[in-house]
């Protein structure tokens, strides 16, 4: 869904459309052979996030980690190795302070396509394995507080009627 800004006489402006999303979305990062990954569109967050379980910093300013495709199936994972972009330090909600690993790679929703920056930490007790920030969001996506998964829902096995096979 796209939505075209006017100005105060009904033309349209010299942005780009938006992209309407949910607070809630399954993305793809398809550098790295991730698909359906839930994120979370957070406003709140300048940098996005992925949940990784380790992370081995290598020579050259690269970094190696492991990614788990499946929380229910924790030998799923996969293990991806790119370019350090930067690094940034970041104060918790709690106040705590430590140092992030920034990655780029390019993030798929729906038709949408975008390079973004990727902090890696650990999101083990969290619902979403990614949370998008602003930085990913802006300009082009506009978050619906109030929707999810406008971009598709997650794939359901379909359960036999009583009688049915499948």
């Amino acid at each position: 869904m796209s939505i075209t800004h006017h100005d105060k006489t009904g033309h349209g402006d010299d942005h780009p459309p938006k992209t309407l999303i949910g607070w809630r979305e399954y993305v793809s990062l398809p550098e790295w052979g991730l698909t359906r990954i839930k994120a979370k569109a957070d406003t709140g967050a300048r940098t996005s996030v992925i949940d990784v379980r380790e992370v081995i910093e290598l020579e050259d300013n690269r970094v190696r980690f492991e990614v788990v495709v499946n929380r229910n199936k924790p030998d799923q994972h996969i293990w991806v190795e790119t370019d350090i972009i930067r690094r940034t330090r970041v104060k918790s909600s709690f106040g705590a302070t430590h140092d992030r690993l920034i990655v780029r790679t390019l993030v798929k929703l729906g038709e949408f396509e975008k390079e973004i920056e990727l902090s890696l930490v650990s999101r083990k007790n969290m619902l979403c394995r990614m949370l998008l920030g602003r930085k990913a969001l802006e300009p082009e996506l506009i978050v619906d507080p109030h929707r999810r998964y406008i971009h598709g829902r997650k794939l359901r096995k379909k359960k036999p009627r009583r009688g049915e096979t499948l």
